[in-house]
């Protein structure tokens, strides 16, 4: 009985966070900071050197992170085919 309380206060512990949560949202596609997104639409031609603004946003004001994403990326792949490789070895023996 006592873990069947447990559970039960588990379950109406995540359902308050998570209506917690959903509650603090806001709306969908409003940007928490919209002066950021208007800086940057702004100025992308002028400190990026493009008319593109979403390859000046990938590429110059997050660039880090496009590294970093493509970092993982290339991590992936490669440990897929050494995964890959390694089995079809062993199916040749």
């Amino acid at each position: 009985m006592r873990q069947f309380f447990a559970w039960l206060s588990l379950v109406v512990l995540m359902v308050f966070l998570v209506i917690g949560a959903l509650a603090m949202m806001r709306p969908f596609g409003e940007p928490l900071t919209p002066t950021m997104d208007d800086y940057i639409i702004a100025n992308a031609q002028e400190e990026a050197g493009t008319n593109n603004v979403v390859a000046a946003v990938l590429f110059d004001y997050r660039g880090l992170d496009t590294l970093g994403e493509a970092t993982v990326l290339f991590a992936a792949v490669m440990g897929v085919l050494l995964v890959l490789r390694a089995s079809a070895k062993k199916e040749e023996t």
